[in-house]
C-alpha cells in the first residue's frame, strides 16, 4: 500500500510540474514579443530618465531579497535617483530574474540565514567591504527579518542600515508580543493569548469570554497562515489537536475582529514616518490600490514614534464599523505594497534622509495606477463565472499596471516568468517535490514547510 501511495504521489507531482512548465512555455512567445518591442522602442525613444547626482550625494545601496518584486521596485527607485544598486539573494535563488534589470549594478548570493547565520552575516559583510556599500536596505523574507537585524549590527561599522534592531524585530515579529506592546503604549489591540499546547485552547472558557477567536502560528507558516477558522465550534478538538502547536513552535489565539482589513506599510527614520501606503487587504494579497485612512495612519504614527523605530514596517489592520482600528499583526519588513510607488520620484530621498522638521511623508501619487501581477490575473481569469466578475477583472487590468513589467526595463518580466520560475519547477521535478502555489510576486514556489 505504501508503495502504491508513493507512486501515486510521484505521478501527481510529475504531472503538476510538467503541466505548469508547458503552460509557461506556451506564454514565452508573447513575453518575447513584448520585451523585443519595448527594447526597440527604447532604442528610438528617450532613454530611462536617471537623475544626475554629485559624487558626494551618490550612494551605493545593497538590497537583499532579489527574487521578490518589492526588491526590484526599490532597485528601480534608487537607480532613477542616481544611486548605484546591488542585489543579494540566498544561494537557492541564484536564478533571480531581477538581476537582469537595468537598475542593478551587481548581483551576489549568500547562505540562507536560517541554515547558516554566521555565513549569512559574513557574506553580507564581505559584499559591503568589497563594494564600498553606503546603505544596507534588507528586503527580508519572513524568516530573514531577525537575521537581517543581526546583520545590521555586524555591518554598523561600515554602512548605514534601514532596518530594526534585533530586540525590536523580536517584539514586532511576535503576534502576541506585538499586540501586548500596542496596549502598553495606549493603543487599541485585540485580546491575545500565547498558546504552547493545544490543551490550552480546549480548556479555555469561550462561553464566559464571549468572543470568537482565530489561531495563528507565531513563526511564519506560508500555508497555515491562510487558515482563518473561527473558534469555538462544535467538535473542534480534532482540528485543534491537528495543529503543530508546541513550546518550540508557539501559536497565538487572537480575538476575531469583524471589519474591513487593510495592509499598511511605513518606512521610518528615527521614529518619523518618511513613506507610507495603505491598501485594502485579502488573504492572498496580489493587488494594491492606495486608500487614504487617517485613523490607521494615526495609529501607526503613534506606534512608530513611541518606539522610535527606524526601518521598514508593515501592519495588517482591521477597522470596525464604528471606525476603531485594531492591529492584527506586524511584519518588520518591506511590504509588496511598495509597488504603488512605481512612478513616484521621491522614494530614494524618503529612505536616505530624515527630511525637514515639518516635511510630510510621501504617499503614492494621486493618479498612480494600482498594481497587479499579470500571471496571477491570468489564473484568476480561469475562475471567473459571471459577466459581472469578468467586467470587474477587465476594469482592474485596464486601470492598473503590472508590478514587474516596465517598458523601460523589460528583462525582469521575461526572466522571472521564463527563467526563474521554470528553473525552480525543474528542480522540484528533479526531486519529485510538490508545491502549493506559485507566487510570482515573491518569486518562489510556496511549499509546505518552505522558506
Amino acid at each position: 500500500m505504501a508503495q502504491i501511495l508513493f507512486v501515486s504521489r510521484a505521478i501527481s507531482v510529475l504531472v503538476k510540474n510538467l503541466g505548469t512548465l508547458i503552460l509557461l512555455l506556451l506564454l514565452l512567445p508573447f513575453n518575447l514579443v513584448m520585451v523585443l518591442l519595448s527594447l526597440v522602442r527604447n532604442f528610438f525613444n528617450t532613454p530611462w530618465q536617471k537623475k544626475n547626482v554629485s559624487p558626494t550625494d551618490k550612494k551605493r545601496i545593497l538590497i537583499t531579497g532579489a527574487k521578490m518584486t518589492k526588491a526590484l521596485q526599490l532597485a528601480r527607485s534608487f537607480h532613477q535617483d542616481g544611486h548605484e544598486v546591488y542585489l543579494v539573494e540566498t544561494h537557492k535563488y541564484w536564478l533571480s530574474g531581477h538581476r537582469f534589470s537595468r537598475a542593478v549594478t551587481g548581483f551576489f548570493t549568500v547562505p540562507a540565514p536560517e541554515k547558516d547565520r554566521e555565513g549569512y552575516c559574513q557574506g553580507l559583510l564581505e559584499i559591503v567591504k568589497q563594494n564600498n556599500i553606503d546603505v544596507f536596505v534588507p528586503v527580508s523574507s519572513p524568516v530573514a527579518s531577525y537575521y537581517d537585524s543581526l546583520a545590521k549590527k555586524v555591518l554598523e561599522p561600515f554602512c548605514e542600515s534601514i532596518h530594526l534592531d534585533p530586540e525590536e524585530t523580536e517584539i514586532l515579529d511576535d503576534k502576541h508580543a506585538f499586540c501586548t506592546k500596542a496596549r502598553e503604549l495606549g493603543l487599541s489591540a485585540p485580546k491575545v493569548f500565547r498558546i504552547t499546547d493545544p490543551q490550552q485552547i480546549l480548556d479555555f472558557d469561550f462561553e464566559r469570554d464571549g468572543s470568537k477567536y482565530i489561531v495563528k502560528s507565531i513563526p511564519y507558516d506560508s500555508v497555515l497562515r491562510l487558515d482563518l477558522t473561527r473558534l469555538p465550534f462544535p467538535e473542534m478538538e480534532e482540528y485543534v489537536r491537528s495543529l503543530p502547536i508546541s513550546e518550540a513552535k508557539p501559536w497565538v489565539m487572537q480575538e476575531f475582529v469583524r471589519g474591513q482589513e487593510y495592509c499598511f506599510h511605513a518606512t521610518a527614520r528615527n521614529g518619523k514616518i518618511r513613506l507610507h501606503c495603505c491598501s485594502k487587504s485579502s488573504p492572498f494579497q496580489v493587488n494594491y490600490e492606495q486608500v487614504d485612512n487617517p485613523a490607521i495612519y494615526q495609529w501607526v504614527e503613534t506606534f512608530v514614534s513611541k518606539m522610535n523605530l527606524t526601518g521598514q514596517i508593515c501592519f495588517d489592520m482591521i477597522q470596525t464599523s464604528d471606525g476603531t482600528v485594531y492591529p492584527i499583526e506586524c511584519n518588520p519588513r518591506l511590504h509588496s505594497a511598495i509597488t504603488m510607488f512605481h512612478d513616484h520620484p521621491g522614494v530614494a530621498k524618503a529612505y536616505l534622509t530624515d527630511g525637514e522638521l515639518n516635511e510630510k511623508p510621501i504617499t503614492p501619487l494621486p493618479d498612480s495606477k494600482p498594481t497587479y501581477w499579470t500571471y496571477h490575473e491570468l489564473w484568476r481569469l480561469l475562475s471567473i463565472r459571471s459577466v459581472t466578475e469578468l467586467k470587474a477583472w477587465w476594469h482592474k487590468i485596464t486601470q492598473g499596471t503590472d508590478a514587474i513589467l516596465d517598458p523601460q526595463d523589460p528583462l525582469p518580466f521575461l526572466m522571472l516568468h521564463n527563467w526563474q520560475i521554470p528553473l525552480l519547477l525543474l528542480d522540484n521535478l528533479r526531486r519529485l517535490k510538490g508545491w502549493v502555489k506559485i507566487d510570482f510576486n515573491i518569486g518562489k514556489l510556496v511549499e509546505i514547510g518552505g522558506d
